[in-house]
């Protein structure tokens, strides 16, 4: 099997403790991150808004305070989401007309990770509204994918991948509610985390028009953290989450897996099936129980059909659609009676099996294209396909609320290829460790 390409900079745990070590100070971390990224960042543009004057003074006082045993990432730079506010730096969303819309406080997940220790460089790209496959705007620019940079790293995260991949800085947060952490994750070779709904606080993420609102924090969309390993998922995950949430005491051997790598809205390419095939292919050798299909499924086409509706009037916030109708009230609620009933059919699944694994897009990095991938089409086994219906794997775990874990399990033509690793909602950190213990069979 053959394996991406991931950087060799230490992780965001490792960080931290060659820091308390005294390997290196935090002031020397930082200063290490900042050449990294003015070193990396004119071929790539992932990191475009920079606090490095902020940064290394914060640097400079914790290091002559020394570590805290409360802060598990003291010390370690990273990089955020351009759409999560930081107090004194922009949020737009890659709009022009909010590109000087300075926020005045942190956002929630930016706070608890500024407390855990953590020290925040910078702000990562994104598309307009988040709400691409690409990473590009008429702000900041294109990003480009760390290992083709004819390519896309993904989106709406696709910044935030492409910092982590590049080596840049060892995590970052993003959100996700059409496969913003996962696909970039996915695309650039590194390890994602879907959140359950409603897990992590998105508060102080919000679209500049709706900013200070402190309202709903929007259906479908969660924030979720990426990295470099499973353990700094881990780390981030328990940082952030709002209730707590434990593993089950429960090998892998112990657990039993269900496969898709079909779905009947759209055709999943060689290039993706290939590695994902081979990994299942790896469990099943090490004796872990593997199944290809299950009468359990809820209707994944009629799940896909809904999960697009709610999630574009989601994105809308209930504007009218691109049919000129507006969605009232009556069909908000039958939108969550649906969700709800495919929630509990999804609930009934997990009772036989532990996790689904599946792809997390039909297709590897795509290369750069004007508008939207959405809007146009993808090229899969050398036939054309709607850019939409590429949304399916997204909306697995995104409608019912559940968890999914990225990892990297292997490459085709250079081009990296992940996994999701999905299970029953709240499950967030059985959903890391069964992605690690797969990553350990496959890499040694």
């Amino acid at each position: 099997m053959v394996y991406p390409r991931l950087t060799k900079k230490p992780g965001a745990l490792q960080t931290a403790q060659a820091i308390r070590d005294g390997e290196y100070s935090p002031t020397e971390a930082v200063e290490a991150a900042i050449s990294r990224i003015e070193h990396h960042d004119a071929h790539i543009n992932a990191v475009v808004v920079t606090d490095f004057d902020r940064a290394l003074e914060q640097a400079r006082a914790i290091t002559e305070t020394g570590p805290r045993t409360d802060q598990p990432l003291f010390g370690v730079p990273m990089t955020i989401k351009e759409s999560f506010d930081i107090a004194g730096l922009p949020t737009c969303w890659g709009h022009e007309a909010h590109a000087e819309n300075i926020a005045t406080r942190d956002a929630k997940v930016v706070a608890q990770l500024k407390a855990a220790g953590a020290i925040l460089i910078g702000k990562t790209n994104v598309p307009p509204d988040l709400a691409d496959w690409q990473s590009n705007n008429p702000v900041y620019g294109r990003t480009n994918n760390p290992h083709d940079h004819d390519r896309t790293p993904g989106g709406s995260s696709g910044g935030s991948a492409a910092a982590v991949a590049s080596g840049m800085v060892p995590c970052e947060f993003g959100t996700d509610i059409g496969g913003s952490v996962r696909v970039p994750a996915h695309f650039c070779g590194v390890w994602g985390h879907k959140s359950s709904w409603g897990l992590v606080s998105k508060h102080g993420h919000e679209h500049p028009l709706m900013a200070r609102r402190d309202g709903h924090g929007g259906a479908l969309s969660i924030a979720g953290p990426i990295a470099r390993n499973a353990a700094d998922l881990r780390i981030l995950m328990k940082l952030t989450q709002t209730i707590p949430t434990k593993r089950r005491d429960k090998s892998i051997g112990e657990c039993r897996f269900l496969l898709l790598i079909d779905h009947p809205s759209c055709p999943t390419d060689d290039a993706v099936r290939g590695p994902i095939e081979a990994a299942a292919s790896e469990m099943e050798r090490s004796g872990i129980r593997v199944d290809r299909a299950s009468d359990l499924l809820p209707d994944l086409a009629g799940q896909q059909a809904q999960y697009m509706r709610m999630l574009n009037v989601a994105m809308a916030r209930g504007m009218p659609g691109p049919d000129g109708q507006r969605a009232t009230a009556t069909d908000w609620f039958d939108m969550l009676d649906a969700q709800a009933r495919n929630e509990n059919a999804w609930s009934v699944l997990f009772e036989t099996y532990d996790y689904v694994l599946a792809p997390p897009a039909p297709v590897l990095a795509v290369p750069h294209r004007k508008g939207r991938v959405f809007d146009g089409t993808l090229t899969i086994n050398g036939a054309e396909q709607p850019g939409g219906s590429a949304l399916c794997w997204a909306g697995l775990a995104t409608y019912p609320n559940l968890p999914s874990t990225v990892l990297p399990v292997g490459e085709t033509g250079g081009l990296p290829c992940g996994m999701q690793v999905i299970s029953r909602r709240w499950a967030d950190l059985d959903c890391i460790a069964a992605a690690e213990a797969i990553g350990s069979i496959l890499h040694g």
